[in-house]
């Protein structure tokens, strides 16, 4: 298979690339409760608590309640169950997939016995944050069709740029319109290629305006989207305990995520002649990685109550892009049944950008029964209008950044959570509710959780499980225009998680 290489010089000539929408800008600023078996259990109720390695990417002053040295590491079974309703028909889709979700380590410094510095921590810790494993269809008949989407492109493109010149290959004008022209240049192209659209004047190679050849008012879709990758979160941590009742902690992080999507679209109609079938395939591959930091602190009042406080600061990601596509239609001509397969073989190479997500602030408290058990709670609040592309200057994010200004909103995040002790037993639950990022509160709905866990400590070695549900409908468009229908899907993603922590 041939491949050639290109890049799109500069952001704004790329006009509409693969994954710079706010829908996609969201899936790399937010964050699912991932970690160990027990902060999973308690819902991820643990900024007042600490004394837990997945804690410390919560509250870095978690570190510091530890009083051993430990190391921990954690493996995880993540279902994906996708309910997709598209137009009155329903399809059910389901991935799994086995990962080590966090792995991480803590050393406890003893202070001096003179000074109020009662210790000092060093850590590291992994946490999987996101799992982008995922797959789902949808299928139904729509008055819209795919042949919409090439048109909007198309419209102000000269036929021109268009057309195959002496001696040109497909491969070689997609190319050089990805090079000189951008993306919505190369979707114009495979429409007209494909003879999805015709110019409204052949005979004028400066016009700009076009139509389309899909004819009908009723169109069979079936689409499908399979995914795989991760979002990961690296902490570097630092913690220190002042007297015998505050904590205070700096976590320096480095985020990379790698994501990869494949979608297909099949578009079928009962038309006697002309266009009669579409196919419009897609592959991106997006990877970055990023900076971002916590400050937090723990204090203890009276014997039974604990407070936390933590600041994360804005990540700061670089991402690139690449793609690549194909367009296959069936027409009838003249009683023929002609085939048009428009498959450039070109991986599209996108010139970096940066995405700057919002800062968020976290409030804990918790109450101890003794050594029985504790009861915890912890708000968070994210403001997603502050979610932004850079460079802020650039014409095409400029007009995102607007979007974003219009759509997203402030977000709040609750998690409870709970804990009995029985001799060397523990027993857990959680809840959470996350509040849509979305001011319609439609795209992305609120995200609603439960979690059930059983630890036994056997000394040095704790092993942990934990059993964690989540639940939430999302009604995102097939397509940036054209086909804007937005099929719903209710989203559950279930897990069970193992921990093992080793007390040095």
């Amino acid at each position: 298979m041939k491949k050639i290489f290109l890049i799109i010089a500069t952001i704004a000539v790329a006009q509409l690339s693969y994954a710079q929408s706010i829908q996609d800008a969201l899936r790399y600023s937010q964050t699912n409760t991932t970690g160990t078996a027990r902060y999973r259990a308690l819902g991820g109720a643990f900024g007042a608590l600490g004394g837990d390695m997945s804690a410390i990417s919560i509250n870095p002053a978690s570190s510091a309640v530890f009083t051993k040295s430990a190391f921990t590491f954690s493996l995880a079974n993540d279902n994906v169950t996708n309910e997709v309703g598209y137009n009155g028909d329903f399809r059910e889709s389901d991935d799994s997939s086995i990962s080590f979700n966090q792995i991480g380590g803590v050393f406890v410094f003893e202070g001096n016995g003179n000074s109020k510095w009662k210790k000092f921590t060093i850590g590291l810790n992994y946490d999987r944050t996101q799992n982008f494993d995922d797959q789902f269809a949808a299928f139904g008949t729509s008055g819209q069709t795919i042949g919409d989407y090439f048109l909007n492109f198309a419209q102000g493109v000269p036929l021109d740029l268009l057309e195959l010149r002496d001696n040109e290959t497909t491969a070689d004008l997609y190319q050089f319109l990805g090079e000189n022209q951008g993306f919505g240049a190369q979707q114009a192209f495979l429409g007209f290629q494909s003879f999805l659209i015709d110019p409204v004047d052949f005979d004028n190679p400066d016009g700009t305006a076009y139509i389309s050849n899909v004819g009908g008012n009723s169109f069979t879709q079936d689409y499908l989207s399979s995914s795989v990758g991760y979002n990961g979160k690296a902490a570097f941590n630092i913690g220190a305990q002042y007297g015998d009742n505050v904590y205070f902690g700096l976590n320096l992080n480095s985020h990379f995520f790698d994501f990869e999507q494949s979608n297909s679209l099949v578009e079928t109609n009962a038309n006697a002649e002309g266009i009669t079938a579409i196919r419009f395939d897609n592959n991106l591959r997006t990877f970055g990685s990023g900076f971002s930091f916590q400050l937090g602190t723990i204090a203890r009042v009276g014997n039974d109550i604990r407070l936390g406080f933590t600041y994360d600061s804005p990540t700061w990601f670089t991402i690139s892009e690449e793609g690549s596509q194909r367009l296959i239609t069936d027409r009838i001509e003249d009683d023929q049944m002609i085939t048009q397969d428009i498959d450039p073989r070109v991986l599209n190479i996108y010139q970096d950008y940066e995405i700057s997500t919002p800062g968020k602030y976290t409030g804990s408290v918790a109450y101890l029964f003794g050594q029985q058990g504790l009861i915890s709670f912890d708000y968070s609040y994210t403001d997603y209008s502050q979610l932004s592309f850079r460079p802020k200057g650039d014409p095409f994010f400029a007009v995102q950044n607007a979007a974003i200004d219009n759509e997203l909103r402030g977000a709040g995040t609750y998690k409870l959570g709970g804990e009995y002790r029985y001799e060397d037993w523990s027993f857990r639950g959680g809840y959470r509710f996350i509040e849509s990022p979305y001011e319609n509160e439609f795209t992305i709905g609120a995200l609603t959780g439960y979690s059930l866990g059983l630890g036994y400590n056997f000394g040095n070695v704790k092993l942990d499980l934990a059993y964690d549900s989540t639940e939430q409908d999302l009604n995102q468009s097939l397509y940036s225009t054209g086909l804007t229908n937005a099929p719903s899907n209710n989203r559950t993603n279930r897990a069970v998680i193992a921990t093992l922590t080793f007390n040095l």
